[in-house]
């Protein structure tokens, strides 16, 4: 049986990526009381249909009930269920926004407790649930067709043996992505930005692919990245680590960065079946 678990707080996307889930055949169950998880496993046994599920926890089912959810999640037999637990979350500002533009009520909301307050205290409430989580997801700076994209090859795509690892380019004005596991900094590397007649492209076009190729210092950054990360994850394989994303931060995300995550990306395919290459600041994933 196929477990998964989504969390995260209101405005993040959980339900946006259930409905991914449910497209692609998971027997789908939104806002599931934490008390009703471990029937519906036990039912499973029984149910065909069952083989593939999905559930969303809402953070007033986790008010009082943590400790439930954690029992219930590490009682599972490993030899018959894979769990995924997938936590979904966005910065503060956003979630205001995102609330603010559907008028939608927050959960938490009350004629004592504000928005903004609410929106702090679910994070509490969830907190401790991040630490159990197999596969996190800021949802700061995605459109919904990104999220459905990465929850379709991230978690729906993943068989029972692999790891599903995400290279992705960022740039570091913009910030550092929260649920990156490594952060590779290749801001050092020739900068096609400052050349006028390459400015216009990005690292994903043949102009800026050509030039950083000659240059001996990016090939020997792509391989020193490559042989670390291919080095540690078996280790992390071998710890029951079933996802990895690994960031490549350029100074705006356009050429440097964006021209090694593709390249990771084609040499990592060539290793592990899950691997999907993600460009924050083009609103690219592939």
């Amino acid at each position: 049986m196929r477990l998964v678990v989504i969390s995260g707080r209101s405005g993040s996307g959980k339900s946006s990526a259930l409905h991914v889930l449910e497209d692609l055949g998971f027997y789908c169950i939104d806002n599931l009381p934490i008390g009703l998880l471990d029937d519906l496993v036990m039912e499973t046994h029984h149910e065909e249909r069952l083989a593939k599920v999905a559930v969303s926890v809402d953070a007033r089912n986790l008010a009082h009930t943590f400790e439930q959810i954690q029992e219930v999640l590490h009682s599972l037999p490993k030899e018959e269920y894979q769990l995924d637990v997938v936590y979904l979350d966005a910065a503060d500002d956003v979630l205001l926004q995102r609330f603010s533009a559907t008028r939608r009520k927050h959960p938490l909301t009350s004629d004592s407790v504000s928005l903004a307050e609410a929106i702090e205290k679910e994070k509490a409430l969830l907190d401790p649930i991040v630490n159990i989580a197999d596969l996190t997801l800021d949802t700061t700076s995605m459109s919904v067709h990104e999220l459905r994209s990465l929850i379709k090859k991230r978690v729906a795509d993943k068989t029972d043996d692999d790891i599903a690892i995400l290279f992705e380019s960022f740039g570091f004005k913009y910030g550092i992505p929260k649920d990156a596991d490594y952060v590779f900094d290749v801001r050092n590397l020739p900068n096609p930005y400052w050349d006028p007649q390459l400015r216009q492209y990005t690292g994903q076009d043949q102009e800026i692919q050509d030039f950083l190729s000659s240059k001996e210092e990016v090939q020997k950054m792509k391989t020193d990245i490559a042989n670390f990360v291919g080095n540690w994850l078996p280790a992390f394989i071998d710890a029951n680590r079933s996802y990895m994303t690994i960031a490549i931060g350029c100074t705006g995300g356009q050429h440097r960065s964006v021209f090694v995550a593709e390249r990771l990306t084609e040499q990592f395919r060539q290793l592990f079946a899950n691997v999907q290459v993600r460009h924050r600041e083009l609103g690219f994933i592939e």
